[in-house]
C-alpha cells in the first residue's frame, strides 16, 4: 500500500485537532492519506482505549482517509529507541508516504515532543538500505519520505507556513467532535480536563481563525519544518 501523505499522532485525536483540515483538503484534491496513531490513548482521564478506538474510526470515516493504523505503543511511556523505531520503520516502508505530518517538536504533553523525535529519526533510518525490516512476513525495501512537517498543537509555536483550510473547517470540527469522550459535552459526568472544556472546543475555531487572519483567509492550520522550504515559483506564495 502506498499513500501520498501519512499523518502520525502520539494519541488518537492529535491528528484531528492539528491537521485534519489540511488532510481533508488534500483528500479533496485526490491525494491518498493514511493516519497512524502511536498509542491507544489509554492514559486519558476520560473514556477508555476501546472507546477511543471507535471514535478514531469514526473520525477517519468523516475525513475520508484511505486507512488508519495503531501501533499500540504504551501511552505516556513509549521511547525514542531502537525497538520503537524498528516498528515505525516497518509502517513507513509499508505505506511509502511522500510526506509525513507529525506531532509538535515541543508541547505541553511530553508524548508529543517525544513522538516528534521518534518519527523524524525513524523517517531518516527508514531510508537506510542496510536496516532490514519486514511487514506481515514480507521483506521490505528502504524508503525515506521526501517531506516531514510538524503540526502545531497546544503551545503557540510560530509556524513556518500555514495552510488555508477555510473550506474544510467544518469537516475538521466534525472529525474532532467524533471524540465524544474527550471533548466538551454538556452535562457530562466524566471528570473535567484541560481539553474537555467548552473554551477548548471553541479555541479550535478561533486559533484557526487567527492563523487564517495572518494570511487573509478565514481559517488556517500551521506547521513547522526542520529544513529550508522551497517553492518552484515565488508566485506560489499566498
Amino acid at each position: 500500500m502506498k499513500v501520498d501523505i501519512l499523518a502520525i499522532g502520539a494519541h488518537p485525536d492529535d491528528v484531528e485537532l492539528s491537521c485534519a483540515g489540511t488532510l481533508a483538503k488534500e483528500i479533496n484534491a485526490g491525494k491518498t492519506v493514511a493516519i497512524l496513531d502511536l498509542t491507544k490513548g489509554e492514559l486519558g482521564t476520560r473514556g477508555s482505549a476501546a472507546i477511543r478506538e471507535k471514535e478514531a474510526t469514526n473520525a477517519a470515516d468523516i475525513l475520508g482517509v484511505d486507512a488508519r493504523f495503531n501501533l499500540g505503543f504504551a501511552d505516556g511511556f513509549f521511547q525514542n529507541d531502537q525497538a520503537h523505531q524498528e516498528k515505525l520503520i516497518a509502517y513507513i516502508r509499508h505505506l511509502q508516504p511522500e510526506m509525513v505530518l507529525c506531532n509538535a517538536v515541543e508541547d505541553r504533553h511530553p508524548d508529543h515532543g517525544r513522538a516528534a523525535a521518534l518519527v523524524a529519526e525513524s523517517c531518516f533510518l527508514s531510508g537506510l538500505q542496510k536496516i532490514e525490516s519486514s511487514f506481515e512476513g514480507h521483506k521490505q525495501q528502504h524508503w525515506r519520505p521526501k517531506q516531514l512537517y510538524h503540526y502545531i498543537q497546544w503551545n503557540s509555536a510560530t509556524p513556518d507556513f500555514v495552510v488555508d483550510i477555510s473550506a474544510q473547517m467544518e469537516v475538521k470540527l466534525e472529525a474532532v467532535k467524533a471524540y465524544h469522550s474527550q471533548f466538551y459535552v454538556p452535562d457530562s459526568t466524566e471528570p473535567e480536563t484541560p481539553i474537555s472544556t467548552e473554551n477548548f472546543l471553541n479555541s479550535i475555531r478561533y486559533r484557526a481563525a487567527d492563523l487564517g487572519r495572518l494570511i487573509g483567509v478565514d481559517y488556517a492550520e500551521g506547521f513547522t519544518a526542520s529544513r529550508l522550504i522551497g517553492v518552484d515559483s515565488i508566485s506560489d506564495l499566498v
